[in-house]
This record gives C-alpha cells, sequence and structure tokens, in this order.
C-alpha cells in the first residue's frame, strides 16, 4: 500500500496572480557608514525610535540594512536609554 504524498508548502510555486515576475529590491545600506556625522547616541531618543519596533523590540539586522558594527553599538545604545527610562523596554499594556 503506497502512501499519498502531498506537495510541500515551501515547494516552487506554479501559476497564480503574477507569475513568475522577478520584484526590484532596494538594496540596504548602512545609515552610519553612509553619513559619518550622524552620530549614535543614547539621547537621541528620536533616531533610536526609528531602530525599535512599536512592542519594544530591537529591529534587526536584515530589517534596517545597518552593519554588524553599528548594529552593536546601536543595540547598546538602545538598551542605555530604556535604562535611563527614555523609551520603553516593552508597549503598555492594551486591554
Amino acid at each position: 500500500m503506497a502512501i499519498p504524498t502531498r506537495p510541500h508548502r515551501n515547494g516552487p510555486r506554479e501559476g497564480g496572480p503574477g507569475g513568475s515576475r522577478k520584484r526590484y529590491v532596494r538594496k540596504k545600506f548602512c545609515r552610519f557608514c553612509a553619513e559619518k556625522e550622524l552620530q549614535l547616541d543614547y539621547k537621541n531618543v528620536y533616531m533610536i525610535k526609528q531602530f525599535v519596533s512599536e512592542r519594544g523590540k530591537i529591529v534587526p539586522r536584515r530589517i534596517t540594512g545597518n552593519c554588524a558594527k553599528h548594529q552593536r553599538k546601536l543595540t547598546v545604545e538602545i538598551k542605555k536609554a530604556r535604562i535611563v527610562a527614555l523609551i520603553p523596554f516593552t508597549a503598555t499594556q492594551v486591554r
């Protein structure tokens, strides 16, 4: 008795809307390497909030496009800002 197989979930898709069109995705770049005068500082809350999600999590490198060096520095500065209570650790509770 043969076991019926089903198609893989993450396999290649055939047909469907859009067909086999390739999307153009712009290359992400490190904002801090591109603009040398831009400095990371825990007191600059407006800049730091751009790298924190609305839930309070640090946005990963693959999303922001930062280089590894600046992402590590950014993480340290975000944690400093949290300790000094400039930004919250988590989002406020919604009921």
